[in-house]
């Protein structure tokens, strides 16, 4: 499966998806837009997407993880503690999917700003 490049405000992160149905519905839709929201260390935008949880779906992910957020339909990156961290954990609001791999800088991260931009297409590999 080809690459995917998401764009939050003037960050890209290449994402390499994993083998799965939330991944592929993600790639079918690509190219698709929002807007940056954020809860703690995690930013997520709504997409047009609309995926079932899978069986491996749950709620701590680990830094490098892309997730698909099924109750907001929306696109969450995790990269440090949110409200409902227990320890230095990345948890989430409530289960989701992960679908891809990218490498993460939480200091970079941090710099994206509520309501910037957010991009998703097929990266030019």
């Amino acid at each position: 499966m080809t690459d995917i490049e998401i764009v939050l405000g003037g960050v890209s992160l290449i994402v390499r998806p994993r083998d799965t149905e939330t991944a592929r519905l993600i790639a079918e839709a690509a190219p698709f837009s929002g807007r940056v929201q954020t809860w703690g260390d995690e930013v997520y935008f709504e997409t047009p997407v609309d995926a079932e949880a899978e069986p491996d779906a749950r709620d701590v992910m680990e830094l490098g993880e892309v997730a698909f957020w099924m109750a907001g339909s929306c696109i969450a990156i995790g990269f440090g503690r949110t409200p409902v961290s227990r320890g230095d954990e990345i948890r989430l609001a409530s289960a989701v999917n992960i679908w891809g791999d990218a490498k993460i800088d939480p200091d970079v991260m941090r710099q994206i700003a509520p309501g910037s931009p957010a991009q998703v297409r097929l990266a030019e590999n």
